[in-house]
């Protein structure tokens, strides 16, 4: 099919932030892109289902350029519209024994009236629970804490929340957003930041089918943005291991989960002692590491950029946040649906003008899941080519950004087109240590073979920390 205009500039526009600085890279694609399907998947009145597909499109792409560095060259990179939207809802499909094992949103995680607006709180982890209750002097009962924001200012509530450890933001319209502080520290930065540091040797790859056979990837994400990153880059043959603080974990354990596909899991208490010795011996057989915590978490571990470089030369690492790498609230605590109040984007999501409303789906984590990806492919890439440790930086406040810079196609929100009655061929049914799993395979494919996700499914904190 033809590429609408809007599509196509989206994807030029995600392809020039994945390879910024590089000109001979920018100046061409390494592949056709083909786009089937038709649109109107993701109800909403911002881009939200081009941003998707763009996003896609640019890992798929950067996968092109890589397999082509390793000796094989795709002339083709595939995806449809349908599948698109399925996967950056996946967790919405993903069932263990037909029942749905996606995550939820706690009771507490809402929008709520304040005295002169509104608020998004975010509590499905006890210890940002307790933080919220415990900023507004309020049992964890909801009547109790509606009654406690309603009393305050929208900014009080957000402010007082921040403060004391919690989540919680007030919801602003579009153009309160772009006069901000944090608002303008983000519109500053790029939507992938790059960053090369030292000049240590390339690390060439041999020949391979799939372009991440072989490379070694260090996960330290959670919720969702992260692992959409580092279960991409699964399906494309990277060996990705997992690992969470025993103490802090982000789901059940031996749960299965549509964010560990395409990977192994493993419990790591970095405080513990003799951890250090253990982490860095991963670092060193790694190629690339994820970090998805919120900004310095783990720097005392040695997982900050120039520790990495220092000690790991020629590793690519990646970096995900909420809320950007500068500005005031560069350092806060921050998840897809909170992102979405402040930076206008639940105001224009409103159905009754009044009410915030929120995107169709969770696009601030899917689509900074698959730049990020991508942001690891042009990393690798250059890392082979020119050496040196290669530093990418990404948030859901700047694809945030990205979403709203754009008009939408559609003058008023969509209805999404009716799904078809046949369950799509993207949706399948897998073995789990739970019993058979439904989930949404990875979306799009090099030439005419699509991706799957690498099989056996491991279960949450089943798999051994030790070195590949």
């Amino acid at each position: 099919m033809v590429i609408p205009d809007l599509q196509e500039r989206l994807i030029a526009r995600a392809w020039e932030a994945v390879t910024a600085d590089d000109p001979a890279t920018r100046s061409t694609l390494p592949a056709r892109a083909i786009l089937t399907g038709t649109s109107g998947h993701l109800a909403s009145r911002f881009p939200v289902e081009e941003v998707a597909v763009a996003s896609v499109a640019v890992a798929l792409l950067a996968a092109a350029a890589l397999s082509e560095q390793r000796g094989r060259q795709p002339r083709t990179v595939a995806l449809d519209r349908a599948h698109v939207a399925d996967a950056v809802r996946s967790e919405r499909y993903f069932c263990v024994a037909g029942r749905p094992a996606g995550a939820t949103f706690a009771s507490l995680s809402r929008f709520w009236p304040a005295a002169d607006g509104w608020v998004r709180t975010h509590a499905n982890y006890a210890w940002h629970r307790a933080a919220l209750v415990n900023a507004l002097g309020t049992s964890e009962d909801a009547d109790a804490v509606a009654a406690a924001i309603a009393e305050l200012s929208a900014e009080a509530v957000e402010q007082r929340v921040m403060t004391a450890g919690g989540i919680a933001t007030a919801v602003r319209t579009l153009e309160a957003w772009r006069v901000h502080p944090q608002g303008l520290a983000v519109a500053a930065e790029p939507l992938i930041g790059h960053e090369l540091l030292g000049d240590s040797a390339p690390r060439p790859r041999l020949p391979a089918d799939l372009p991440l056979t072989g490379v070694r990837v260090l996960d330290f994400t959670r919720v969702i943005a992260g692992p959409v990153c580092t279960r991409f880059l699964g399906a494309l043959g990277a060996d990705v291991l997992r690992l969470d603080p025993p103490g802090h974990p982000d789901m059940r354990a031996g749960a299965v989960a549509d964010t560990l596909l395409g990977k192994r899991s493993a419990y790591l208490d970095l405080r513990a002692p003799g951890s250090d010795a253990r982490l860095h011996e991963l670092l060193d057989r790694a190629d690339v590491v994820v970090c998805g915590y919120r900004p310095g978490a783990l720097d005392r571990f040695g997982l900050d950029a120039a520790s990495l470089a220092q000690r790991h030369p020629g590793i690519v690492a990646v970096f995900l946040d909420a809320w950007g790498h500068t500005g005031p609230w560069a350092d806060r605590r921050g998840f897809d649906s909170v992102v979405q109040a402040p930076t206008g984007i639940a105001a224009g999501e409103s159905l009754t003008g009044d009410e915030p409303g929120a995107l169709p789906c969770q696009l601030l984590d899917h689509g900074t899941g698959y730049l990020a990806a991508a942001a690891v492919l042009d990393g690798l890439h250059r890392q082979a080519s020119r050496g040196g440790t290669h530093l990418r930086r990404l948030s859901l406040a700047r694809t945030a950004s990205w979403l709203t810079s754009h008009d939408s196609p559609y003058q008023q929100r969509r209805e999404t087109t009716p799904v078809d009655s046949d369950t799509p061929a993207w949706r399948v049914e897998l073995e789990s240590p739970d019993g058979p799993v439904t989930a949404v395979l990875p979306p799009g494919g090099l030439d005419d073979v699509a991706l799957r996700w690498p099989l056996p499914i491991t279960a949450y904190g089943v798999d051994s920390p030790t070195p590949w």
